[in-house]
Order: C-alpha cells, then structure tokens, then sequence
C-alpha cells in the first residue's frame, strides 16, 4: 500500500497552525539550527494485517473496531501531520513513540508519507507486551548519529513473566554531542492506579540503576534525556523514586513536566481531569552545562493545537481528539497529547 496515495486534506485549522507555527520558526536566532526532541503517544498504531503472535484481533478488518486500510492510511497521515507541526516545518531531530505495532507500521510513517523528505531512520525492537505494542524512536539521519542501543527488562524478572512493554535505551549523536536516551511506556494502569505499580517499580529502579551506573563511568559529565508515557503523574511516589533517589551519590535528575500538569492541563484526559502522563527528565548535565547541546526548564511543552482537541461530550472542556472513544471510531489522532523539547547549542 502506497500511503502517498492517500489524499491530504489538511483542515483550516490545521493550515492557521502550521502558518503560524512557520512564523515562530522564522524568529529563532540565525545559525542555530533547532534541535526538537519529542514523544508521542500514538494510541494503537496497527497495520490491518493479523500477526498470529499478537493479540491483535482488535485491529482486523473484521475485529471490534473494524479496522481496515482506509482507517489506517488516515490513521498514518494523522501522526505525520502531528510531527510536521509540532516541529513548526522543521521536523524533529528524535522522535520517540509507543503504541506501535510493528516495524512495518514505522516504514509506512517514515518513508509513505511526505516524512520520506527528511531521511528518518528507524530504531525499534519487539517487545513481550501480549498486545505487541513496542516503544520506538525515528530519528534524522542528518542530524543524529546512532552508536548502539539495546531493548531492557527488570534483571529480577523472569522474561517470560514480564508482560509489558520493554525499556528502549540509546547512545546517540547529535552535533558531535553525546546524548543517552531513554524511551518508556510503563505498564498500565488498567484495573485502577495501582493496578501495574509494583511493575512500574520494578522498571523504575532498573532505569534509576543504569542512571547511576551511567554517572560512575562518566564522572557525572553526561546528557540524558528519559522521556515516554509512564501511566503515573510527575509526583507519583514511583516518579519520584526515579527523580530524586536517596542513596548518596546519585546522579541528579530533573523531570521538565513536573509543573505542567493540573486539572485544566496535561496529555490524557481521564473523566473530565487531565494527567500528566507524558513527560521528558532530564540529567543535571544537560541542563547545566557550558557548551554543547543544553535544555532550559522553559522549553519542555505540551502540543496541543486545537486540530489535536475536541469538545468533551460529557465533562466540561476540551479532551484529546482520539481515534476511538471506546470502541466507537471518531478518526482523531490519538487519546494523548505529544510533549517536545528544544534542545539549544552552546
């Protein structure tokens, strides 16, 4: 399928965005070229075809929520056209993903759609999840070099008892500067907020050690960016275990979306109150250093242009503009909203 074929009907709402957003890029400083840094949510990105390892009869022309080749061309269409316009007409650097089926599902995205123009590679391993939906990352090949990476699971976790998605880890480049990242989506919360948080313990102190291991090695002088869906909110107990450990000589982490979220704001919206689900924390190093690659607190985002919003139905206020609510098929782009975060040079 040639999602090329697909005829992009870009809305007026959407053009007043990508419009304005191209005036924003015009007032950065010259010669510093924009190094954004996003995650997205993509809720359920599957391709129609049934992988008999999967779960994944949801998604089949003649599943519950009937999906079938032109609900997926619109589907891919809606996330490119999210990554066009949260980059403001320069796409960015590394993008970071969850919900997604499969490597195919990334190829359509990458080289179907007008993406193709910007050399994206593609970084994604399978995952034990019973859904098969991987955590993942496309990257610019012109502005970001790969030096390894590798998928993890809690040490202590027998995999065949791990039934969630994996951590994915990289060691890149970017403008010759060394940056490690770190791509989640934590087990869910399905069944109640406690439901998966001994699991998201579990995950969280294996990323917490390999932060601390990564600070030995490097004397303190490295650039992280964690970043992904964590099913829990900023000042979740778990969170904070990640972000300010106990134990002495910790490396010391800063999570930029820990004052972005409140009632009236966040990136998923659950019965009329927003979460702050998604969110990017960041080393010491990458905040304060003196040369090279840095973030501000300021910087870190949430996307949400009104093309990504809809009227709540039943709560007061704006929600996310879903593909499905339930399993009725609205053709939105997803149930989360996507957090960025622009990297200056020094």
């Amino acid at each position: 399928m040639l999602i090329k074929t697909v005829i992009l009907r870009v809305t007026g709402t959407l053009l007043l965005v990508l419009l304005n957003l191209t005036f924003a890029f015009s007032q950065k400083e010259p010669g510093l070229p924009p190094v954004s840094i996003m995650f997205y949510n993509v809720e359920n990105l599957f391709d129609t075809a049934d992988d008999p390892l999967k779960d994944d009869n949801e998604f089949l022309p003649r599943g519950l929520r009937r999906w079938n080749q032109t609900r997926y061309a619109k589907k891919i269409n809606s996330v490119y056209k999210t990554i066009i316009a949260a980059g403001e007409w320069n796409p960015p650097a590394i993008v970071g993903l969850c919900e997604i089926e499969n490597r195919k599902v990334l190829d359509d995205l990458v080289n179907g759609t007008y993406l193709s123009n910007y050399s994206y590679g593609i970084i994604h391993e399978e995952s034990p999840d019973p859904r098969g939906i991987d955590v993942c990352f496309i990257f610019r090949k012109d502005m970001v070099r790969i030096i390894e990476y590798k998928s993890w699971i809690p040490l202590d976790v027998n995999k065949d008892e791990f039934h969630s998605r994996s951590v994915l880890y990289s060691k890149c480049v970017i403008f010759e500067d060394t940056i490690h990242l770190i791509i989640n989506h934590w087990p869910s919360r399905r069944g109640g907020v406690l439901a998966g948080e001994p699991m998201r313990n579990e995950v969280a102190e294996m990323i917490r050690m390999a932060v601390d291991s990564l600070n030995n090695v490097t004397s303190g002088i490295f650039k992280l960016i964690i970043m992904g869906d964590f099913n829990c909110d900023p000042d979740d107990p778990v969170i904070q275990s990640l972000v300010n450990p106990s134990g002495p000589g910790a490396a010391s982490l800063v999570n930029l979306a820990g004052k972005s979220g409140s009632k009236t704001s966040g990136t998923y919206r659950y019965m009329g109150t927003w979460e702050m689900l998604d969110q990017i924390i960041v080393s010491d190093g990458l905040l304060n250093c003196a040369k090279g690659l840095y973030a501000k607190k300021e910087d870190f985002r949430i996307f949400k242009p009104d093309f990504l919003l809809k009227n709540d139905a039943k709560y007061p206020g704006a929600t996310t503009f879903s593909t499905y609510r339930g399993y009725r098929y609205q053709g939105g782009f997803s149930d989360h909203l996507p957090v960025l975060l622009d990297l200056g040079t020094r």
